[in-house]
């Protein structure tokens, strides 16, 4: 598809930060909400609530997709039924179906899928116990699995900017294959970096592209994602 649909996944300082992240963005946008950044699952849903009556779409993450979390983003997403869901890739298929058992077919899910230094070979296990293990299967098995169970989305992770643009080429191009339409680049990208990731996703066959992009649009000193990088990123994603 030569024209996708692009989104950014930020984060936000505040509920006020989020907002005006979200007119920035003319509404492409889902703001991340870290469990792991919560001492309770109680606190991490209060949170995500307050900003979804502020109108903000809400992406519940691991946090640094730390793979021991992905229970607790089972149990705030199901609570808060959020736009969009980060999880680990043996969660991905569990997630869906607790979502979908209280009603929230609405929520975008996505697996976390590791680049393994080959183009064309990934590592999908990226789970608490199964992580260490760093076994790899083709984009192609990876894609597939997912598919049949109906996860909506690759999240690929960390591509390191433009370090690994051939091995994103190969992930987007088996997702497309087997009509998996979204595809989440994620880890170092900033400005600069944004439309050569972006037109390569697209000329592989994503037809949604969602990139996440945290550190490099905070302001170290307040805290606050920059609003004015945003708006240079949604002009940059049109």
């Amino acid at each position: 598809m030569s024209n996708p649909r692009i989104q950014l996944n930020v984060l936000a300082k505040d509920v006020d930060n989020a907002k005006q992240i979200v007119e920035a963005a003319q509404g492409n946008v889902y703001v991340g909400l870290m469990v792991k950044n919560f001492a309770s699952v109680e606190a991490a849903v209060a949170t995500v609530r307050e900003f979804q009556q502020a109108d903000v779409p809400v992406s519940v993450g691991l946090g640094a997709a730390d793979p021991t979390m992905w229970k607790k983003v089972v149990q705030v997403a199901v609570q808060t039924k959020p736009a969009h869901v980060n999880q680990v890739f043996p969660a991905a298929g569990y997630t869906l179906g607790a979502l979908q058992s209280v009603g929230s077919g609405h929520s975008i899910v996505n697996a976390v899928i590791t680049p393994s230094g080959t183009p064309g070979q990934v590592i999908i296990t990226t789970g608490p116990q199964s992580e260490s293990l760093k076994e790899t299967v083709s984009c192609d098995a990876a894609a597939a699995m997912l598919a049949e169970i109906g996860v909506h989305s690759v999240k690929f992770y960390p591509i390191g900017g433009t370090a690994h643009l051939d091995e994103v080429a190969a992930m987007v191009k088996a997702a497309a294959k087997h009509q998996i339409k979204i595809f989440e680049p994620t880890g170092g990208i900033d400005i600069h970096t944004i439309g050569q990731i972006i037109e390569v996703c697209a000329e592989n066959g994503a037809e949604q592209i969602i990139p996440h992009l945290y550190t490099s649009i905070i302001d170290k000193n307040t805290g606050l994602t920059r609003i004015e990088d945003v708006k240079e990123l949604a002009r940059l994603c049109k």
